[in-house]
């Protein structure tokens, strides 16, 4: 989530899985090659804008080499529960994220 990563292609090549797929907030869905082209001009991208705020971070070993993290974020007042799942394929690539998918929090909701 640190804008120097959201902002650099180099850099979210090494942590984002090749076969990678989003279902974002807004309900779109993303591949690798979208989310690498479009990634350094989404929101929470600069030192000075609103960034994401993370919270209640938990992960879940499912087998080897895979871990369920969910946690939530605010930006801008916006809340969302995250989930995503983390595979690791080799110890040259290290742990990159496979699949991710953002629900939006209703302002009333807890």
């Amino acid at each position: 989530m640190d804008p120097a990563a959201r902002t650099s292609r180099a850099e979210a090549r090494q942590l984002l899985d090749p076969e990678f797929v989003e279902v974002g907030a807004s309900g779109r869905r993303w591949s690798y090659e979208e989310m690498l082209a479009e990634l350094p001009d989404m929101p929470g991208n600069s030192e000075e804008g609103p960034r994401y705020v993370p919270s209640g971070m938990t992960g879940v070993v499912l087998a080897p080499g895979v871990v369920h993290l969910t946690y939530e974020t605010m930006i801008g007042g916006r809340r969302a529960r995250r989930s995503s799942l983390w595979r690791r394929s080799g110890e040259e690539t290290g742990w990159r994220m496979y699949y991710h998918q953002a629900t939006p929090v209703p302002s009333q909701d807890d």
